[in-house]
């Protein structure tokens, strides 16, 4: 009878170890999914980081596209609307890049038809050459960085708002900025958005370009 008695505590104890040693592999099995997980957002986080910087320095460079493709009239007095032509080929420029996503370029689009559209119509003011515009749309600061000046790009930092693997909110600031530089130039934030196409992060939004701000009617200078 002690026989017995000592067999079925030694298999008890056994049972209670292997339960043990169970719940610590199961532990340790979701430790590291959540360490996977975050080091995967890290690298998210890297590549919309180096995704912005080089926008920024491409849309600062001679590769850039010309944001408002205008049209004057014959005698180069007064703007009159878009040059179409001009407009698909920045289309087809923005393509190219493969900086940004359908939305985005489909977006930006329907920006220039809509403006080009309210100035042959008169909804929209026509004005002199070299002259600022009658719209807010890359009127004086650059719809890119929502700026006249800037800092080096590459010091560009960004913080997730939302991020998930296929899509995120996002702002962008000034990085690596030394103690005496301007409160402003500190204070600055700027809000895009990225989705993954064709498992690469890409641009489906930035604020320089919301349609409805862009096309405002009642816009004045």
């Amino acid at each position: 009878m002690k026989h017995i008695i000592l067999l079925i505590l030694i298999i008890g104890m056994t049972l209670i170890g292997c339960n043990q040693k169970s719940q610590e592999v199961n532990l340790n099995t979701n430790q590291l999914k959540n360490i996977e997980t975050f080091d995967k957002s890290d690298d998210d986080k890297d590549d919309i980081q180096n995704l912005i910087r080089n926008v920024l320095n491409w849309a600062d460079s001679k590769d850039n596209i010309e944001l408002l493709p205008i049209a004057s009239d014959s005698a180069n007095i007064i703007y009159t609307s878009f040059d179409l032509e001009k407009h698909k080929q920045n289309l087809d420029k923005l393509k190219s890049t493969d900086f940004f996503t359908t939305e985005f370029i489909d977006n930006y689009n329907q920006i220039i038809l809509a403006i080009d559209k309210g100035l042959r119509n008169g909804e929209y003011e026509r004005w002199l050459v070299g002259d600022l515009p009658t719209f807010p749309f890359a009127n004086g600061a650059s719809p890119w960085c929502m700026c006249q000046d800037n800092l080096d790009w590459n010091t560009v930092e960004v913080k997730a708002i939302a991020l998930d693997d296929d899509e995120g909110e996002l702002e962008w600031y000034w990085g690596d900025i030394s103690a005496d530089t301007d409160p402003s130039w500190k204070e600055f934030r700027y809000k895009f958005n990225v989705k993954k196409e064709n498992n690469i992060w890409r641009i489906s939004y930035m604020e320089g370009f919301d349609f409805e701000e862009s096309t405002r009617k009642n816009f004045e200078l």
